[in-house]
């Protein structure tokens, strides 16, 4: 799809999206509520534009799907402002890794920093879909971003992605000082299979394999464990864009026949939790991951490591790209910004222990 029949469809959903909100309500169609959440009507009227797009992406082979998907992606995104972007390749793992980083306009001295890794199910998505994602935060937050362009399944599985998020974190933290970024203000964050890779980058940093660890974390509906499927798997899983298919082709694609679904490099809901920075973790209430994203908090709680967390109640799966159409996504998604502003906001010179940060 051309960019410019992608401003287009922009444009469209942007114009209902304004509508007023009885309007609204009578074109999404009737309320949906399950476990006492009601679906929010902008969501409701998203999911029924894309049944009428075409074959849904998971649905196609995967360099289709991709394609698909970052068109998607670019829709709800947009070209947000934002100061600048840099693009720079390190050396990697197996190869050069791209980095993008976003600079928030203004900010012309050292200052905090998120790295951030983009979901997609291991399998899609890359520094163009998540780049309105990145502007975004940058914005709000008032921090560089630092993106890693990480490798995807199934052409390269389960632990090359790992692999590339440790050596694109290490870089950022042994070259901070040129890149603008205080090391001792540097969080992790990511969404979806981003998510997951933050919370093992987190985990491995904080325990001493990485170097400097981060001082926050940033995780939305993070994927935290591939050996046991909680209730909102099934009950969410047709209908609320992350389906079981596209699950289904993640899990076949990242992760080998035989791998142990308990390794915490895989699933980080089993790894040491003791000693981690401080988190925000929201998921959305018709998100098939909602429930493991909130076992990870009170697992993350009763290991001592303060948590924020945030349930979205009328959101899906995917809200964080959302950031240029309607109003929930960017509420939503400016709730998380706020929470990374405030974390990263304390001065270096406060010894870390001594820090605070945001508690429910």
């Amino acid at each position: 799809m051309t960019r410019a029949l992608e401003a287009a469809r922009r444009h469209t959903l942007q114009i209902l999206l304004r509508m007023p909100a009885g309007v609204l309500r009578r074109v999404a169609g009737r309320p949906v509520e399950i476990e006492g959440n009601v679906l929010d009507p902008e969501m409701q009227l998203i999911l029924a534009l894309q049944k009428v797009e075409g074959r849904p992406f998971e649905e196609r082979p995967i360099p289709e799907g991709r394609r698909v998907l970052l068109s998607s992606s670019r829709v709800v995104g947009g070209n947000l402002p934002i100061g600048a972007v840099t693009d720079r390749d390190i050396d990697g793992p197996a190869g050069p890794l791209r980095l993008r980083i976003y600079t928030p306009r203004g900010l012309t001295t050292t200052s905090p920093a998120l790295f951030f890794i983009h979901g997609g199910g291991w399998v899609y998505c890359d520094l163009d879909s998540h780049d309105a994602v990145c502007r975004f935060l940058a914005e709000r937050a008032g921090v560089r971003v630092v993106a890693v362009d990480y490798r995807l399944a199934p052409e390269s599985p389960f632990p090359a992605a790992v692999h590339d998020v440790e050596a694109a974190y290490s870089f950022v933290t042994a070259n901070a000082a040129g890149l603008g970024i205080d090391p001792d203000r540097i969080a992790v964050g990511g969404d979806s299979a981003g998510g997951n890779l933050a919370a093992v980058l987190a985990q491995r940093a904080a325990h001493g394999e990485l170097g400097v660890p981060p001082a926050f974390q940033l995780l939305i509906y993070p994927a935290v464990d591939f050996a046991v499927k909680r209730p909102s798997r099934a009950t969410f899983s047709t209908n609320f864009f992350l389906t079981k298919r596209f699950m289904d082709v993640a899990d076949e694609s990242y992760v080998p026949v035989g791998a142990d679904r308990t390794d915490p490099l895989l699933s980080p809901i089993y790894g040491d939790l003791t000693g981690l920075p401080p988190a925000y973790l929201v998921t959305a209430g018709f998100d098939p991951l909602r429930d493991e994203g909130e076992a990870y908090a009170e697992k993350l709680r009763d290991a001592g490591v303060e948590v924020q967390y945030v349930l979205e109640p009328g959101l899906i799966h995917s809200f964080a790209n959302m950031v240029d159409v309607g109003r929930s996504g960017p509420e939503a998604m400016g709730r998380a910004a706020a929470a990374l502003r405030r974390a990263l906001s304390t001065p270096p010179s406060v010894p870390r222990e001594h820090r605070e940060h945001p508690v429910d």
